[in-house]
């Protein structure tokens, strides 16, 4: 069934010094005209990024793949400001780089953002439709093969326990659930049903997602593997890890080896990813 182009247009809002927006990856031809083309969102601490968040882009590929009638065309990080202000938060600079980092060297379709990262603490609606104006209005959206423009929706990736606590006033989970859609995918200790429970009303464009194999690899237990002096190989992207480890003095691997040095040396009480 071909889809419409929507009627909404997102406004501009103001960037960071030298912000640019990523789209090297960004797919700007459909392989197919009769689906609609999404990107994928996901916004998080990523405190560090590990293997469990760049998993849930996979998860979802697959699932939208086999179950809709979607087609991605990116998928994009959206590290959270420092203004955020979680207890042992690393500053916005490093975790950016890392996750650019682990992108860059892990995956072939996946972006990071700095733009929510590098100003001001901004909702979730707002970034969304940050991505909706930098993609259709600034890029144009992407076309068919035939040449035929079409809007990209933005769609929200978040895990099943960020779901379950969403404290969005109405009118911005509106924004989020009514307009822009979401994929849940399923997470250790909050069960899809109990997550989406209290956001019936949107139901019809909530996608949730079971995991097939059970991941409950948080940044939370990583930064306790960094206080314990535990290994985390294997639960963080090698190019992330190796860097932190080479004895060398470029500046990504000083990024790292500041992060895992904060991350290590944290005492206080900390929160979920």
């Amino acid at each position: 069934m071909a889809t419409q182009t929507s009627a909404h247009k997102t406004t501009a809002s103001t960037n960071p010094p030298n912000y640019a927006f990523p789209s090297h990856r960004l797919r700007r031809t459909l392989h197919t005209s009769t689906k609609q083309p999404i990107a994928l969102v996901a916004c998080g601490s990523f405190n560090p990024i590990t293997y469990h968040h760049l998993r849930m882009f996979e998860i979802a590929k697959d699932f939208i793949r086999q179950n809709t009638n979607f087609e991605i065309v990116g998928g994009y990080l959206s590290p959270v400001s420092d203004e955020y202000k979680k207890a042992g938060l690393v500053s916005a600079h490093h975790r950016v780089k890392m996750c650019t980092l682990a992108t860059e060297q892990e995956s072939s379709w996946l972006m990071v953002d700095s733009w929510e990262a590098l100003q001001n603490y901004q909702r979730t609606a707002v970034v969304l439709d940050h991505f909706d104006y930098e993609i259709n209005t600034v890029l144009g959206g992407v076309s068919t093969r035939d040449g035929e423009r079409r809007d990209v929706q933005i769609m929200l990736l978040a895990g099943s326990d960020l779901v379950s606590t969403m404290s969005e006033p109405g009118s911005l989970l509106e924004n989020i659930l009514g307009r822009h859609g979401t994929f849940v995918i399923e997470r250790a200790g909050a069960a899809l049903g109990q997550a989406t429970d209290s956001l019936a009303r949107w139901r019809h464009n909530i996608y949730p997602i079971a995991q097939l194999v059970q991941n409950d690899v948080s940044s939370t237990k990583v930064r306790l593997f960094f206080r314990r002096g535990l290994s985390v190989q294997y639960l963080l992207p090698a190019a992330d890890r190796e860097s932190g480890e080479a004895d060398t003095t470029s500046s990504e691997s000083s990024t790292v080896r500041a992060t895992q040095s904060r991350l290590g040396t944290e005492t206080t009480m900390l929160s979920v990813n």
